[in-house]
């Protein structure tokens, strides 16, 4: 059976996401002996494939699974990093298995909660954080103080943010109550929501996105919960 997708692979990262052991689970099946690589065994955990390359493991041929599409509810305290040597990352909330597949589309905040992706395709994750894309987030931002019109008119029209010269794309608000708003930007420029706020005299207390494109968080899922999009939400990204 040929594989795709395994250019570069090292032969313990393909065994693991083929089968799903852990990692050190199959480097010991490896060292073992139990694995073959186009009719030869390989003993060598840090053997790089090929693409078309054949790998079987006690006499079973291995193929990657399909992509991996998921939305995560994140909340705050966590970064959103695949690994930080001093701080717990979203990663941690899933499997280790699982961790090891994916990357994080964008990024939120450590102290932002709300709507996070997570994939190993790596095409589909461009699409939608690509400056050119102009992807659609939506957030509710809880603020120090109300937002009076003017202040409200200026974000509508785009801000210069500090230590910035180009003021940011047209967003488009919506006031919740006093003290929330909602807020859609199509950019992803560091802190942007914040800095967008503090850049007409405001502060946001609270942060939580919403929606990304036309897929919404699942009110089902509670902070640290995850679960597989359908095909269906994959393509409502693009919406």
């Amino acid at each position: 059976m040929q594989t795709r997708g395994q250019q570069g692979m090292r032969l313990d990262r393909f065994v693991s996401q083929a089968t799903g052991v852990s990692r050190s689970q199959a480097r010991t099946w490896i060292r073992r002996g139990g694995v073959s690589v186009d009719g030869a065994r390989v003993r060598d955990a840090a053997f790089s494939l090929a693409d078309g390359m054949h790998v079987v493991a006690d006499g079973e041929t291995l193929a990657l699974p399909g992509p991996l599409y998921l939305m995560l509810h994140k909340p705050c305290g966590l970064l959103s990093a695949t690994r930080d040597d001093r701080q717990d990352t979203v990663l941690s909330l899933l499997p280790d298995a699982l961790a090891a597949r994916v990357h994080i589309v964008g990024r939120l905040d450590k102290d932002t909660s709300g709507l996070l992706l997570l994939t190993d395709d790596g095409d589909w994750s461009h699409r939608i954080t690509a400056p050119a894309r102009h992807c659609e987030k939506v957030y509710v931002a809880e603020l120090a103080q109300a937002l009076d019109d003017a202040a409200m008119a200026s974000l509508e029209r785009g801000v210069v943010l500090r230590s910035e010269s180009t003021p940011t794309r047209p967003a488009r608000l919506q006031r919740v109550d006093d003290r929330r708003v909602r807020i859609a930007i199509t950019e992803g420029r560091y802190h942007q929501v914040r800095r967008m706020f503090a850049a007409v005299g405001n502060r946001v207390t609270l942060l939580h996105r919403e929606r990304i494109g036309g897929l919404s968080l699942d009110a089902a899922l509670a902070p640290g919960q995850w679960r597989a999009l359908t095909a269906d939400e994959c393509a409502a990204v693009f919406a």
